[in-house]
């Protein structure tokens, strides 16, 4: 699942925008959610998840690029995309990682090949990233998020760099065939992201968040070797 949100305080330009991002992603056999949001201080109290957004520059209450500042520095981590009349804003976009720019009004072969362009940095970012599926909802977390995964009654529990803990039903087994080798198996119910350990002693590793991990006894020669070649891999 694909999260789209659409920020344009004139709503036939978001709704334009809508058709043709479900019409878009249909093609791709991929499901989206699209949410609409009439101005920013709307989408700045929206709190759900954002792969992709549509922002207006010029907009009444909140102009596009205060609310673009905002969101990056609330760790948005998603695809930016302005859509403006003026052409010359688009200098100040670099500022906030904005992916592309769309001119007003959006005709469609313009807004097809910017698309088509994210579509294939989303494939290759896929490799970077883990989708995590929760009942019928779909999130990407980037694998440099994650600390440490946990295990709790066959659910998972993802502890990021953000604080935030996300949890679903996954089997530790599966999930490590996900990751790549920066992930060690340290204990039967932990994965630890190596990039993240910070030190590790008498059986304990310690994780640059403050959390500390069991190694258990019957893996620790492999982990001290593992963060050996890890350490000379840097």
């Amino acid at each position: 699942m694909i999260h789209i949100a659409i920020c344009d305080d004139e709503k036939y330009m978001s709704d334009h925008i809508k058709t043709m991002s479900s019409d878009f992603f249909r093609k791709k056999n991929r499901e989206v959610n699209l949410w609409t949001f009439s101005g920013g201080k709307e989408l700045l109290e929206y709190d759900g998840p954002i792969d992709i957004l549509f922002l207006d520059i010029q907009m009444e209450d909140i102009d596009g690029m205060k609310v673009a500042r905002k969101l990056r520095a609330d760790k948005f981590q998603g695809y930016l995309i302005f859509v403006t009349v003026l052409k010359e804003m688009v200098f100040q976009s670099f500022e906030v990682q904005a992916y592309d720019y769309l001119v007003k009004p959006v005709e469609e072969k313009q807004f097809e090949k910017t698309m088509e362009r994210l579509y294939a940095s989303m494939q290759n970012a896929s490799e970077d990233s883990l989708l995590v599926q929760k009942g019928y909802e779909g999130r990407i977390i980037r694998k440099d998020e994650i600390v440490f995964c946990e295990i709790i009654n066959r659910k998972i529990y993802l502890n990021l760099t953000s604080s935030e803990v996300v949890d679903y039903y996954e089997r530790i087994e599966h999930l490590e065939t996900k990751l790549d080798n920066h992930f060690f198996r340290c204990h039967r119910s932990y994965l630890i992201n190596l990039k993240h350990l910070k030190g590790y002693k008498n059986g304990i590793a310690s994780m640059d968040n403050g959390k500390e991990i069991p190694v258990s006894r019957l893996r620790s020669k492999e982990f001290s070797s593992v963060v050996l070649q890890y350490m000379k891999n840097m």
